[in-house]
């Protein structure tokens, strides 16, 4: 078998969501990962009705 094939694991990766600004530490393959929406603001959740364009997709396509 080939030796050096599971990628690294980080114990304390951080999770950010950009939306809501909630923060929180779990084990991942990465150091760190930026959510656009999480469980804490995602509407579905919340029961909240909101739209979100974080980075101007729409416009991306003129």
């Amino acid at each position: 078998m080939r030796e050096n094939t599971h990628p690294e694991w980080y114990p304390e990766a951080k999770f950010f969501c950009v939306s809501c600004g909630t923060e929180w530490v779990v084990g991942a393959t990465v150091p760190e990962i930026r959510l656009d929406v999480c469980s804490n603001c995602h509407p579905f959740y919340t029961g909240e009705q909101r739209i979100m364009d974080t980075e101007g997709q729409v416009d991306r396509f003129y």
